[in-house]
């Protein structure tokens, strides 16, 4: 297995230019698919998700070219996609894989959707159980409620009210949310239960109305999408840099000194996870921010302040505090993470098992990690990513606490930040 050793590292500070958030630019390009129109993506992000996006999307007969170095033109297809039989391999990329299924439930054609192990075992049940609320035909090939499935052609039945669960993955929501203007007709979403990651249907809703359908929400049980519109190109779309992406840096300005400043997102983005650095804030951390820049620095005194708080809506970049909980001044507790157990891999258990490697005493439960930081890191530690890109961006800060470390497999960073690691140490010494 390739391998990448960290040195010892005493400071990080200095600019960091974000990668395009994830969350949003597949997002972007399935809605642009969808519109009447021509769409120029401006700072795609380039990563092995947005990769399978793209190539789904040009087999399913969307015109897509790249006009830059991260800028792409979608023509649309608002009357359907051109191939009505297709056989779509997704990795392990959730956010094409969950919205395309609910997009090409009500396209009339037949679509195989696989991808990698893992992909298999996310869960997609209550998704597919939603589509069949209005005759979507969609069958299991593996085990049931999970990948892989087949999309057959089917009566579509739109219109009043599907139910879906929303404490496993908003992403379900969100397909359906994207997905349901292409039937012309006004349907009402009713989610059952906690509906979990609500910053992110704020970004679908965003970018939604972007492209000329507005839902109307009541609370965050009830979403009704308008019937008789339909997606329409805005002409230019920027994509934001990642906020969860953004976290790594801002949690290195915090513990090795800074100042560590990200640019790319700020106090105008449409991204709930730059929250995290008001969670910073609250342990200690000195933090400014800019309409498009946010920056972090250590906290006067130098030590981190222990926490216990709920991450039910920063679940991805509530990851890198359960590093910087290293470099806390007594144990730390993470709550409302269930959803870490259906991500790239099952996180609470990935992130238990890794910091105990380098010290830490780690309690888990089914939706919380208790972390107590050690006297003393264990230096070389061996840490195993799980094919997780943030495992192995976490990971990346265990070398700011003064200890060499290892981080296996660095190039599953490749998912969202392919040159992640070449720009931490752009700004660590």
């Amino acid at each position: 297995m390739e391998h990448l050793d960290l040195s010892p590292l005493k400071t990080a500070r200095g600019v960091v230019r974000l990668p395009g958030s994830k969350s949003i630019s597949n997002r972007t390009l399935l809605l642009a698919a969808l519109s009447g129109g021509t769409t120029d993506i401006r700072d795609l992000l380039a990563s092995d998700d947005t990769d399978r996006m793209l190539e789904a999307l040009a087999l399913l007969g969307v015109s897509v070219q790249k006009t830059g170095e991260r800028d792409y033109r979608v023509i649309g297809a608002p009357q359907g996609f051109a191939n009505k039989n297709a056989d779509l391999f997704l990795g392990n990329a959730g956010t094409a894989f969950r919205p395309l299924t609910a997009a090409l439930a009500l396209a009339g054609g037949s679509y195989k959707l696989h991808g990698v192990p893992r992909m298999h075992e996310r869960p997609i049940g209550d998704l597919v159980d939603g589509l069949r609320q209005i005759g979507a035909q969609i069958d299991y090939l593996g085990n049931e409620g999970f990948p892989p499935l087949q999309i057959r052609p089917a009566s579509i039945t739109p219109g009043g009210v599907v139910r879906i669960r929303g404490n496993v993955s908003s992403q379900f929501l969100t397909a359906l949310l994207m997905a349901l203007p292409t039937t012309g007709v006004e349907t009402t979403v009713e989610v059952i239960g906690e509906l979990i990651s609500k910053p992110y249907i704020e970004i679908t809703l965003r970018l939604m109305a972007q492209f000329g359908v507005e839902v109307r929400r009541e609370g965050w049980q009830r979403f009704i999408i308008p019937g008789g519109k339909r997606y329409v190109s805005p002409g230019t779309v920027f994509v934001e840099g990642d906020a969860s992406s953004a976290s790594y840096f801002l949690a290195a300005g915090a513990i090795g000194g800074g100042p560590l400043r990200v640019e790319g997102v700020g106090r105008n983005s449409i991204q709930g996870d730059v929250a995290f650095a008001s969670a910073l804030e609250k342990i200690g951390a000195q933090i400014s921010m800019g309409e498009n820049w946010i920056e972090a620095s250590a906290p006067v005194g130098g030590k981190l302040k222990a926490f216990d708080m709920d991450f039910n809506h920063i679940p991805d970049a509530a990851m890198t505090l359960a590093v910087a909980a290293l470099c806390c001044d007594g144990p730390s507790r993470l709550r409302n993470i269930a959803s870490w157990r259906v991500k790239e891999t099952d996180r609470i258990s990935a992130m238990a098992t890794e910091l105990r490697k380098v010290g830490a005493t780690v309690e888990e439960g089914e939706d919380w990690l208790r972390v107590t930081p050690p006297a003393q890191l264990t230096p070389n530690a061996s840490i195993d990513t799980y094919d997780d890109h943030r495992m192995a961006m976490c990971f990346s800060l265990v070398a700011l606490g003064g200890v060499p470390v290892r981080i296996n497999d660095p190039k599953c960073t490749a998912k969202t930040f392919p040159d992640y690691f070449d720009v931490f140490a752009s700004v660590t010494n």
